[in-house]
């Protein structure tokens, strides 16, 4: 299960409309605000990809400006991360092979020019998958 802080922000002549809607959505849990409008909620989810849909829905929310993700926890993935990392090479297989096409070597360190995050979060999800087979 991942659990992830949102700071949700809105002017304060919405901040009231903005809270209600947000406690009564279905995808986050209302913490609480200031009067500078900044909110602060949390969503759950059973991976990235499921917090980030999540997340867009609390960002078509009518004024909202802006629902940004600020801390995560993942404590299966995270688990699961140690396991895979305590129990691999520490050189990816495909860094070994000298006969491999560098197109096959995909890099996903840079999320600053990640337009779609949902897409990425789903090839992530997958690195995992291809590395152990």
């Amino acid at each position: 299960m991942n659990i992830s802080s949102i700071v949700v922000q809105t002017v304060p002549e919405h901040l009231e409309e903005v809270v209600a809607s947000l406690k009564a959505c279905e995808v986050c849990d209302y913490h609480m605000h200031d009067e500078k409008g900044r909110v602060i909620i949390t969503i759950e989810g059973n991976g990235v990809s499921e917090e980030l849909e999540k997340l867009r829905v609390v960002e078509a929310i009518p004024f909202v400006y802006a629902a940004d993700m600020q801390m995560a926890y993942s404590e299966d993935e995270l688990d699961e991360q140690i396991d895979f990392i305590d129990n691999r090479d520490a050189v990816p297989k495909i860094l070994k092979d000298t006969d491999v096409d560098i197109d096959r070597v995909v890099y996903n360190g840079d999320l600053k020019k990640r337009e779609d995050m949902v897409a990425f979060a789903n090839v992530f999800d997958a690195t995992k998958e291809r590395e152990e087979s």
